[in-house]
Parts: structure tokens; sequence; C-alpha cells
């Protein structure tokens, strides 16, 4: 590497990728660290100064099989990416999360002498296991977010950094919760629950529909009961607004502000996912659902080696949050249990115990600066073996 300014290539196929990249850029940029930055993600990279070689929007699917109907678009994505790195010769790539896309970018960096730093761990714990040898081959450095992510690699002898989870320091709102329900206009005597379906369209169109099926039960019960919905940036509006106009309540729409909608709501019902732990770490109880392809669920079935899917009970190593996943996403007894959340004292106080656990676990922040670190440790090793 010159005596220049290093170049940083970053692939971030997500928008919480977008998101945790872009934090980490910014800590580099925080402590005066120069260096110029390209590659894939969305409008947090973006505006944290990275040039967007592709906009990772363009491929926000989900599943086996929506990836097998979209692979010759993936693989032009892929190809318009290496056809950058070999052109501009990145002194480091960091890839985030999205496997088994960037894996193949791996390869690229790997042929070309290029360092690669894996931010976010595919969850090998769970599923594939044997993926672990092929990233061996490929990654420079793991930066993982849970503990129990150290010895999974450590055993495989790949360095690996513990740096914690981004969604410490992320998932905050500065209001208590009447703040927040004043802040997002909402009553404040009412009950109030959010419906989280998902930050892809894919995830919107199978589990928005039985979200709102179960809102309508729920109402039937407890007319006082409202129902709110931040649309991720992510989610196309206008198919959001048709769903809700054919639905059997009112449903509030906030365009995102996840976080303060999480706060301002006393239960959550949850795609499964980041969002999961999102509310764990806002502290609201929730019930976690989730519908996917009927091929994809036979496929991942099969290969799922943990009882649980919701991050949040991955986290707390038991199911706190009550999971309900394809043949049993009954809106019924989504209801119900979206109902004990809300009313059942008991049960509830012991969920909002059960959560502040899940927050300890989490620790105490810190991961962004972390990964900083460890980008400019990599970079300086590489500068100092350059000379």
């Amino acid at each position: 590497m010159s005596s220049a300014a290093p170049t940083i290539m970053v692939s971030a196929g997500e928008a919480s990728g977008d998101m945790h990249a872009a934090h980490a850029l910014n800590e580099l940029h925080a402590r005066g660290f120069a260096f110029t930055s390209f590659g894939m993600g969305a409008d947090k990279l973006n505006a944290a100064g990275m040039e967007l070689t592709l906009d990772c929007r363009e491929l926000a699917v989900i599943g086996i099989v929506d990836v097998l109907i979209n692979y010759p678009r993936f693989m032009r994505r892929l190809a318009k990416l290496r056809q950058a790195m070999r052109e501009r010769k990145p002194d480091l790539l960091v890839i985030v999360d999205y496997p088994d896309f960037n894996l193949k970018l791996a390869e690229t960096a790997k042929a070309l002498g290029i360092p690669v730093l894996f931010y976010i761990s595919p969850q090998i714990w769970a599923w594939r296991k044997k993926r672990i040898h092929r990233i061996g081959g490929l990654v420079s450095h793991m930066a993982v977010l849970f503990p129990f992510e150290v010895e999974v690699y450590e055993q495989e002898n790949i360095p690996v950094t513990y740096v914690g989870h981004p969604l410490v320091d992320d998932a905050r709102s500065e209001f208590n919760q009447a703040q927040a329900r004043e802040h997002l206009e909402l009553a404040t005597n009412n009950k109030l629950v959010a419906l989280l379906p998902g930050s892809r369209n894919g995830e919107l169109k199978r589990n928005l529909p039985v979200m709102l099926e179960c809102a309508a039960l729920l109402q039937q019960q407890h007319n006082d009961v409202q129902f709110v919905l931040p649309v991720a940036p992510t989610l196309d509006g206008a198919a959001v607004d048709a769903y809700l106009d054919e639905a059997a309540i009112v449903v509030h729409v906030i365009d995102a502000q996840s976080y303060h909608v999480m706060r301002a709501a006393d239960a959550v019902l949850s795609a499964s996912g980041t969002a999961t732990l999102e509310t764990a770490m806002i502290g609201t109880p929730m019930a976690v659902m989730y519908v996917v392809n009927s091929i994809n669920y036979a496929i991942m079935k099969r290969l799922i080696q943990i009882e649980n899917i919701g991050l949040v009970n991955i986290v707390a190593g038991k199911q706190i949050c009550k999971e309900f996943v394809q043949e049993q996403c009954d809106p019924q007894a989504m209801a119900s249990e979206l109902e004990k959340c809300l009313f059942d004292t008991d049960y509830r106080h012991n969920m909002l115990k059960e959560l502040s656990l899940v927050q300890h676990k989490m620790g105490s922040g810190g991961a962004s600066a972390r990964v900083a670190q460890l980008i400019e440790n990599l970079l300086t090793s590489e500068q100092s073996h350059a000379r």
C-alpha cells in the first residue's frame, strides 16, 4: 500500500448492513483516519462519504427461491462490483452480512491479494455449518456480534474479534412512552400495538396481511386498541397503502422512526429478524411471527439446527417471546398472545424482566468503534507489510 490515503471497498447488501457499515466509517472519520471508500450500500453509507458503485436496494430479496429467480440479476451486480474492484484495487474489502453474495465477492479479493474483513457473521451456528471452511479460506478477519460466535471461529483457526452488536448503541429512543406518542401524534390514552412486517417487499407481502387479520381480531375484543406501522425506507409505500386500504381496521402509518414507535407501543408484533432485537433493546413486550415462500420453508426446515428463529430468543437462550412461524401463523392465536402482552399483568411483567436480561447479555455498546479499530489495524498491517 502506498503512502496515500487507503481505499476501502464496502459491500453491504441490506438496509441494516448499510447502517452498521456507515457507523463504522463515521467512526473512522471521527478519529481523523484519512481514507476513501466505494462499493455497495444505500443512503447511510452514501451519507458517510462512500461512493455508491451499486445501490443495495436493487438486491432486496429474501429466501432461496427468490435468490434463484433473481440469480441472473445478482450475477450482473456481482460482475459490476468485481470489475470495480479490479480497476480500483482497494486496500481492504469490508463485507457486511449478506454471505452468499459477499463471499463470491471475497473470492475476487482473494485472487487480487486484497485482505477481507467480514463484519456480521452468517448464522453458521444455526444452519449450513460447513460454510465456515469456505469463510476460512477467503476472509482475513471476522468481526462477530455475539460472544458465543468467537469459539466457533477459533476452533477453525480463523482470526476473530467479538465487537458486540451495534444495536446496543443504535436501538434507542430519547423519549419515554408518553413523549414518543406525542412526538408521533398518537393518542395517549389507548393501548398501542406496533406492527413490524419487515424491511423487504417480499416480507411485506407475506407478513402484513396476516398481521392485519390478527389486529382486526384483537380490536374486536378490545375496541380501544390502536395500531401503528413504521414504514421502512426500503419498502414500497404504495404497496403498504394498498394493503391498509383493504384492512378492516385503521392503522397509523409512520415514515421510519421505528425506535420511537417501539417506545410508544405497549406491545409489538414483529417479523422475525433484527427488529426483534431492536424491540428487546427498547424494552417492549412482543410476539414474533414469520411467513416465507413454502418452498423456502421446506428447505430451511431441514437445514436449521436451532429451536427458535427469533434473534431475541436466540440471545436469551430460550423462548421468552412466543413465535408463530409459517403454518403456526394463526391470526387468532397471535391476537390472543398480544392480548396477554397487553393485559395480563404477570405475563407482561415476566416478559419485561426477560427482556432486561437480554439487554444485559447484549453488552455495553461500542461495536462500531471496535470495527473501525479493526479496519485501521488491518490497513496499518497491510501498509507495514508493503514497506
